[in-house]
């Protein structure tokens, strides 16, 4: 490797990037990511075990999912949190912070 060729980088999904700029989600958002979706997975669970019981309560669905609702959320704001810290705060000093705002954009007002 030369100073003028970056150096090769795998990145957290497994590929080989030889931008060393390449944007992954921080290590720390994947584990908090997952920690959330595992609570996600067991509330839906919770609620395909209940809806096969005739005896449930209606209302009680509705809960486990405003439950199920309230831990995607958190996933989603784990993961904006990650990218601003990791991305937008240093899109600037790449000069690609005009993409960035219009790639967050499209992504949270699509419907």
């Amino acid at each position: 490797m030369t100073p003028t060729q970056p150096a090769e980088v795998t990145a957290h999904d497994g590929h080989r990037h030889t931008d060393p700029l390449h944007l992954c989600m921080p290590e720390d958002s994947r584990k908090q990511a997952a920690r959330r979706l595992a609570i996600a997975r067991g509330h839906l669970d919770s609620i395909r075990r209940a809806l096969e019981d005739p005896d449930v309560y209606c209302l009680d669905i509705l809960q486990q999912l405003k439950a199920v609702q309230g831990a995607l959320n958190g996933v989603a704001n784990v993961v904006l949190r990650g990218h601003l810290q990791a991305h937008v705060t240093t899109a600037a000093a790449r000069g690609d912070a005009a993409d960035l705002v219009d790639e967050l954009m499209d992504v949270l007002t699509a419907r």
